[in-house]
């Protein structure tokens, strides 16, 4: 399907590892223009340079999330570049660990900042572009903000953030003809997933006791079903799709787990 995304500038935060990177190959499959915002310079300098040298088009800005003023100057690096912007992908960000029992305070308020505080930033300061683009927003979220997980008090809280703003821009945007949906992800292989399985003294074990309680096919999501459907909601191809929470998870966070 043709998604009608040639040549379009969309920001992805986190765009050169795990599910971000998948975000990235599928834009760039539909011919848009993915522009990279983050702070791990060698990984997105090895993406990019790999994608320029197959003669495609992405760019990139290296930016601190967490902090406010690296927010808005990697916004208008892109606005500078390209002059405009056609979408926006939230994506970047961590499950940390900071707990109720063994957390404090200023762990809790740097897991927000980590994980929520620059979805806020980003969309707010690209949002002058995305109006004269009638651009779209995608939001990645987690299943932890409506199952909990235990031991993650900060990184649940944000999605749950995550999925409240997702709601709260499709009312205040509708105006401006923008929309903006979540793709919530459950169990979905990447380095990250695969560092955490590692930690257990056998991994394929754990895999497979995860795997068996996903109800469709008993695998887990891969980072290319999220970025397609991630694709699709920035295309007109969704154009009347808004304030949606789309759980791309083989039926993990929903169907009866003895299916």
């Amino acid at each position: 399907m043709n998604l009608n995304l040639k040549d379009k500038v969309i920001i992805v935060t986190g765009g050169s590892k795990g599910i971000g990177l998948g975000i990235t190959q599928s834009l760039l499959q539909e011919g848009a223009i993915p522009v990279i915002i983050s702070r791990n310079k060698a990984s997105v300098e090895s993406v990019v340079n790999k994608i320029t040298s197959e003669g495609k088009h992405a760019s990139y800005v290296i930016t601190e999330l967490t902090d406010p003023e690296q927010c808005r100057k990697a916004v208008k690096c892109v606005i500078d570049k390209f002059g405009r912007i056609d979408g926006l992908v939230n994506n970047a960000g961590v499950n940390d660990g900071v707990s109720l029992e063994n957390g404090n305070y200023e762990d809790f308020i740097e897991s927000l900042k980590r994980n929520l505080v620059h979805y806020y930033l980003i969309a707010h300061h690209a949002l002058p572009e995305l109006k004269k683009s009638k651009g779209s927003i995608v939001n990645i979220s987690s299943k932890t903000s409506v199952t909990g997980q235990g031991g993650t008090s900060g990184y649940a809280a944000a999605n749950g953030g995550r999925n409240a703003l997702t709601r709260e821009w499709a009312v205040e945007l509708l105006s401006f003809g923008i929309r903006v949906n979540a793709v919530i992800v459950a169990e979905c292989y990447t380095p990250l997933y695969e560092n955490w399985l590692n930690t257990f003294d056998n991994p394929d074990k754990k895999l497979k006791a995860i795997t068996d309680k996903i109800p469709l096919e008993n695998r887990m999501t891969t980072p290319e079903e999220i970025a397609n459907t991630v694709a699709f909601l920035l295309s007109d191809k969704s154009s009347h799709t808004t304030g949606q929470l789309i759980f791309v998870d083989g039926g993990y966070t929903h169907l009866d787990r003895a299916l």
